[in-house]
């Protein structure tokens, strides 16, 4: 395997020949060299050892990206109950859009609470389980910590063997049935173990500048795409759980995944071109999607403060009233029936309706009995302010 000298390209990728013998020639049971077709899958380069040297731009704007990665998880740090929760709900809401996997955020906080109303709902609560596993697993950057994570998020589609290695082809392209003729086919199966192994070692290390480090990574664990499924979402939790293990951020998962969808399609170009061989763009594109999440958040947390002071002239009962505890709920769970309400305040069922009531007078949430689940509460000018935060995130121009 090359290795490029310092300061020129990063190793592309070789390739290997396969052969692919379609369903109907295995049914057969002999004589598959007639039906046999030869493809090519890739072989990664292993990079524990070496040292990511992107163009002097992308290096400064990760550099910078990081800064302010960590400044806004500074400033976050003490309003950590109120934002973090909403920021990983953001962060795997975006993830999971980038795969084509929308909700809104109703839907989503709805599905938290049972509602099976909306399929792509209850997708995007699982990613954010696979975040929060990422996260809690930051300091253990290993394959098992990974295959956590898919586990995790794959945990309701037991077809794609949730949190086990696939054993099988995966490959990029218009055809579902065949590799024959796709534009990425995946290392064979039996060079993932390897793999992961040489991707979390290079993760580990400190002498990469971190968000380099973090893209490379990423980009890296994508191209070894171990799962037949969820590779993407599990990747975007590593890229999390990695920041978090660097020390870019500390408090909250700033959403990089919103910052993403801004240009999927150059992403994908990025990524392209790390398996080319060039690991400037993957970089550029995840400084760029940092900076741009950066901007979104402070969007959002402006908003949700807004919100907030207004709740404040609104809400006339004494300060003794559970319902101003409940405001600070409904910041970061903008839908809650009386069992969760309860749990957030600690306090028995029958004495979280008083409160309720007192903030649905007030105009600040609405009831309604949905999904056969009894009745649900809701902020809508919270669910709006993260509606607009992840149309803001799918728009090309800054935030």
């Amino acid at each position: 395997m090359s290795t490029p000298a310092p300061g020129t390209t990063w190793p592309a990728l070789e390739w290997e020949d396969q052969t692919w013998f379609p369903s109907t020639a295995l049914a057969v049971g002999h004589g598959l060299e007639d039906y046999g077709t030869r493809y090519r899958s890739a072989i990664p380069a292993r990079i524990a050892q070496l040292i990511p040297d992107p163009m002097p731009k992308a290096a400064s704007s990760a550099d910078v990206a990081a800064r302010e990665l960590s400044r806004l998880d500074a400033e976050l740090g003490g309003r950590v109950a109120s934002f973090a929760p909403l920021l990983l709900r953001s962060e795997a809401a975006s993830s999971s859009q980038i795969e084509n996997i929308t909700a809104s955020a109703r839907a989503i906080f709805s599905a938290e609470l049972g509602a099976k109303t909306s399929r792509n709902a209850e997708l995007v609560t699982a990613n954010t389980r696979a975040m929060t596993a990422a996260i809690e697993l930051a300091d253990v950057v290993t394959p098992d910590a990974i295959a956590r994570m898919h586990e995790v998020l794959m945990s309701g589609q037991p077809r794609h063997t949730p949190g086990r290695w696939r054993d099988e082809a995966v490959w990029i392209g218009t055809r579902s049935d065949s590799p024959v003729g796709a534009e990425f086919v995946a290392p064979h199966h039996s060079r993932i173990e390897e793999l992961l192994d040489d991707v979390t070692a290079f993760a580990k290390r400190s002498d990469v500048a971190p968000l380099v480090s973090v893209a490379v990574a990423h980009a890296q664990f994508e191209t070894i795409h171990p799962f037949s499924d969820g590779n993407g979402r599990t990747g975007r939790a590593l890229a999390q759980a990695l920041l978090r293990h660097r020390g870019v951020t500390r408090n909250v998962a700033v959403p990089v995944s919103a910052g993403l969808l801004a240009d999927v399609e150059g992403y994908h170009r990025a990524l392209t071109a790390y398996r080319d061989g060039d690991v400037s763009p993957i970089v550029t594109a995840f400084a760029d999607a940092a900076l741009r999440a950066v901007g979104n958040t402070r969007a959002l947390v402006a908003d949700l403060d807004q919100i907030r002071a207004g709740w404040n002239d609104r809400l006339t009962v004494r300060r003794s009233s559970n319902a101003w505890k409940l405001l600070d709920v409904f910041l970061r769970r903008p839908v809650l029936n009386s069992a969760a309400a309860a749990a957030e305040l600690g306090v028995k069922q029958p004495n979280v309706y008083p409160p309720l009531t007192a903030l649905v007078e007030a105009g600040i949430v609405k009831s309604k009995a949905e999904h056969q689940l009894g009745p649900f509460w809701r902020s809508d000018e919270v669910l709006a302010a993260l509606d607009q935060f992840a149309r803001r995130a799918g728009r090309r121009e800054a935030t």
